[in-house]
């Protein structure tokens, strides 16, 4: 019968004898536990010096003696002589130190579960019987996929120090919200949501969890950040996890920095789990790749806030791609503003609404056409606006597109 012990090995020190390909395997996995490996071959393998080199593990380029064993808290068996293996566990056996047989998980004390990490919490699967690590391997990664869907209630049931998460969900595309931002929302016990983003998987969470909608439009704040900033804090000093569910990225004009200061300055445990940002994801789900070689090196990402910027206009006059959030009522200053600086007025400009969802519409325009273009087709936010060349209809598909791209290649 086989217990399943989880073992904090950080600064511990781990022997592995063997530095071939178990041996390296088992060596990254001790190594992200924070553990001090020590490497101990003849001949390693040049995988296994490679991480030497890094200063990562300590090397002992030569045969395997009892007295490497000393201090050490684990040890694993990892030759490719069984004989030598065994004779390792038996070392291992009189000095009532815990050893991973490789070759026999018969003879070893101990056994390495197949395990996957999601944020605070491990999955381990053990053979408990005989040793089969492909499949213990399949089990580990079913129970990790099925967790990194987010429908595996996560909440914590102890009640410890409360914490905020920050979780950007994307543009709101169901693929495009990642395994941390899942994982991090099953642990929700209260979520603190936008209105924009993936706010559909928040029909998925237990009835008990507490949502507050703070969603804001570009006419109607009915919640002041000063506010959100207070629930956030307020929620998580009665020990709750509380989940920001942003849409986008929380550092990407989702004022993120406001609320991780505001959390750090109440001595509240705060976290982010990036997402992706609609300032590029939404663009390209649309055909419009914000850079290309010879025709768009740089892209700027701004605010319709910031108005007629003179940083927008000197982007568009270097031939940069700018991408304005939040623009749609102030495009007709921001176009007016670089026509007057002498932006060429056939610029293209692309307006994508509601973009990775099943609504998502995209309208093309000019600098000089894009007031009444937009108007008449009664252009509404949220929507991302694209300008350069790279916004043209069927960029992708001219071949001119590609010339720059041969002529580089040829250099």
């Amino acid at each position: 019968m086989t217990t399943l012990v989880g073992l904090d090995l950080a600064g511990r020190r781990v022997v592995v004898v063997g530095a071939g390909r178990v041996g390296v395997r088992r060596t990254r996995r001790f190594l992200e536990d924070g553990a001090h490996v020590v490497l101990v071959d003849p001949e390693p393998s040049d995988e296994a010096r490679r991480i030497a080199s890094h200063g990562d593990v300590e090397l002992l380029e030569r045969g395997v003696e009892v007295d490497d064993l000393a201090e050490a808290w684990l040890v694993v068996a990892a030759t490719s002589d069984r004989g030598l293996n065994a004779r390792v566990a038996a070392w291992c056996e009189e000095h009532r130190t815990w050893c991973v047989n490789a070759s026999d998980g018969e003879s070893g004390s101990a056994r390495v579960a197949a395990s996957s990490t999601h944020g605070d919490l491990r999955i381990g699967v053990v053979s408990n019987g005989p040793a089969d690590s492909r499949r213990v391997a399949a089990v580990r990664t079913a129970l990790g996929r099925l967790v990194e869907t987010g429908a595996v209630d996560l909440r914590r049931h102890r009640r410890r120090q409360g914490r905020v998460v920050l979780v950007g969900s994307g543009p709101g595309a169901a693929g495009l919200v990642t395994t941390a931002g899942r994982e991090a929302l099953a642990t929700a016990d209260v979520v603190v949501t936008d209105r924009l983003g993936a706010t559909w998987l928040l029909e998925q969470l237990p009835d008990d969890v507490e949502v507050v909608d703070v969603g804001k439009s570009p006419t109607n704040h009915p919640v002041p950040q000063e506010e959100i900033n207070r629930i956030l804090v307020e929620h998580a000093r009665t020990g709750r996890t509380v989940v920001r569910f942003k849409g986008g990225d929380p550092y990407v004009f989702g004022r993120g920095g406001e609320e991780v200061h505001a959390c750090r300055a109440a001595g509240v445990p705060v976290e982010v789990v990036p997402g992706i940002t609609s300032a590029f994801s939404v663009p390209a789900l649309a055909g419009i790749p914000v850079t290309q070689r010879g025709v768009a090196t740089s892209v700027l990402v701004t605010s319709g806030h910031a108005g007629a910027d003179p940083a927008t206009t000197a982007a568009l006059a270097a031939g940069a791609t700018v991408v304005l959030l939040m623009a749609v009522s102030s495009l007709p200053e921001i176009c007016a503003a670089a026509l007057a600086a002498g932006v060429a007025p056939d610029l293209p400009v692309a307006v994508v609404e509601k973009g990775s969802t099943t609504h998502e519409r995209v309208t093309r325009a000019t600098v000089a056409t894009a007031v009444e273009v937009l108007a008449r087709a009664g252009v509404r936010p949220p929507a991302v606006v694209v300008m350069g060349l790279v916004a043209a209809e069927g960029f992708l598909d001219d071949p001119v597109c590609a010339t720059p791209l041969r002529e580089v290649a040829d250099v």
